[in-house]
């Protein structure tokens, strides 16, 4: 059974039972068929084609989680765009993407802006609201296809999955529709009894992390996928959570790391977590600190994965058997390859395989994968004896924000589009909630007085996603430098040697 077919049928099951837990607010399957319903009529009205990639402004409501069944359900391409953007960056990507279709909740349509753009491309709009009589409905004035030119189908794709680059900007990822299947349907040894027939369960899956990321689309179409209830956080506050696991009482639930820590710090009482058996953690790195105290307060083992945007999920991680006989030794892995994945530590400069506990950069091969064969990540890392993987680190330089990643690069180049920086730098720091953030220095213009602190990090916040915002930028009188003259990332760091 297909990915698609699986969808349908599971919709189909009882229209009356609850699929989403949004607010307080008991969303049906009825309700969401609704609007899936509502949306392939109108694609299907405005003359967009079956392989024709469409657009989604993927916030976390429940009409957009009914936009993503409905473009898998009839195997429509995604492109995700992050409503994390300023307006102005926002309409760029809109009007750059050139979609023939483009679907957000009606209240960001009331952005002139988003409708000018979307206008440029020659994009229909389709506007979601769930509450109203007509749930999906055209954006007035831009009901009708233009000529174009518009993005090319993507044959066999279903996600164009955003990330934020490791080297350059942020890209869209390519997911292959067999590769985003099999990470959906492939992980049920993670699980005991888990029906192979369509069926709807009981149980709900606790999403907060963001649908335009990978973790937050996975979590959310896997609860689909295996007929479960879905309770959707816009995003994580620490009372809304833990009254989301009071009141579903979840077995499983995830928590990335710097959730967790906030957890730990607002001092959560164990009886909240009661019901828990486990924890799973992923996208950044976990210390194993944290993990320790998070297992020794509540008595919940935690789960950690590893996996990147390009294979659609994860492709390691722990289960509750290798915990049980591991836990205490292994501390600070991530896991060991899933069933069907091969994963290998090679020479970054020739290729060569490496040996059992010898450092390098990590190829992983599995169906996930973008490409057949071997696919270089750039993350350095060790295979021990046990199979067990070790991330040592980043090869790339890029920061990882608590899963998202940030081209330094990037945030450089935005700073240098105020008139009173001449060149600016920016690295990673330690941060005990995010595990990293970007910092900035920059060398000041000749002839001019240093701004404010505040006015620069007003000015990134117009000129970047927010979380590529550094949190401190200061004037030096030299950015320090390697022989070669690239910026000194360890001299860099030195500087803010204060941060915590």
């Amino acid at each position: 059974m297909t990915l698609s077919e699986r969808l349908k049928s599971i919709m189909a099951i009882d229209r009356d039972a609850v699929e989403v837990d949004y607010r307080g607010e008991r969303i049906t399957w009825g309700a969401i068929v609704q609007i899936v319903e509502g949306i392939e009529s109108l694609l299907q009205t405005g003359g967009v084609g079956p392989a024709a990639p469409i657009g989604l402004l993927l916030r976390n409501r429940p009409e957009m989680f009914a936009a993503i069944l409905a473009s898998i359900a009839n195997e429509r391409c995604i492109v995700c765009v992050n409503p994390m953007q300023s307006d102005e960056r926002l309409a760029a990507d809109l009007e750059s993407l050139r979609v023939p279709a483009l679907i957000a909740t009606a209240d960001d349509w009331q952005s002139q802006a988003a409708c000018a753009a979307a206008s440029r491309a020659g994009s229909l709009a389709i506007a979601l609201d769930r509450k109203a009589a007509c749930v999906a409905r055209f954006v007035p004035g831009l009901e009708q296809l233009a000529d174009g030119p518009h993005r090319a189908p993507a044959s066999g794709i279903a996600v164009e999955m955003l990330t934020s680059g490791t080297t350059g900007p942020p890209k869209r990822i390519g997911l292959r529709a067999d590769a985003f299947q099999e990470s959906l349907l492939g992980t049920s040894h993670y699980e005991a009894n888990r029906p192979e027939e369509p069926s709807l369960r009981k149980s709900y899956a606790i999403v907060t992390g963001p649908l335009v990321h990978i973790g937050g689309m996975f979590l959310s179409v896997k609860a689909a996928v295996d007929g479960r209830p879905l309770c959707l956080l816009e995003r994580f506050i620490v009372e809304d959570w833990v009254d989301a696991v009071r009141r579903h009482r979840p077995k499983v639930t995830g928590l990335v790391p710097s959730a967790m820590k906030m957890v730990l710090d607002a001092g959560v009482p164990a009886e909240d977590l009661s019901s828990l058996r486990a924890v799973t953690s992923g996208t950044a790195p976990l210390a194993p600190e944290i993990q320790a105290r998070f297992e020794e307060r509540y008595g919940v083992p935690v789960l950690i994965t590893y996996g990147a945007t390009e294979f659609a999920g994860a492709v390691a991680g722990w289960t509750i058997g290798d915990h049980r006989e591991f836990g205490e030794r292994k501390r600070g892995a991530v896991g060991r390859a899933h069933p069907g994945c091969d994963l290998r530590v090679v020479d970054p400069e020739n290729g060569e395989v490496r040996g059992v506990d010898t450092s390098g950069l990590l190829e992983v091969r599995s169906e996930q994968a973008p490409a057949k064969g071997w696919v270089r990540t750039a993350d350095q890392a060790r295979i021990d004896a046990d199979g067990f993987i070790w991330i040592e680190g980043r090869a790339d330089g890029a920061i990882n924000r608590g899963g998202f990643k940030i081209d330094p690069a990037t945030v450089a180049r935005a700073l240098e589009r105020h008139p009173a920086i001449r060149e600016a730098a920016v690295v990673g720091v330690p941060d005990e909630r995010l595990g990293e953030v970007p910092v900035a220095v920059y060398e000041l213009s000749e002839g001019v007085d240093a701004p404010a602190e505040d006015e620069l990090l007003e000015f990134a916040r117009e000129h970047l996603t927010r979380y590529f915002v550094p949190t401190q930028i200061r004037a030096v009188d030299a950015i320090p430098r390697t022989p070669s003259l690239k910026p000194s990332l360890p001299a860099l760091r030195e500087l803010f040697s204060t941060v915590v």
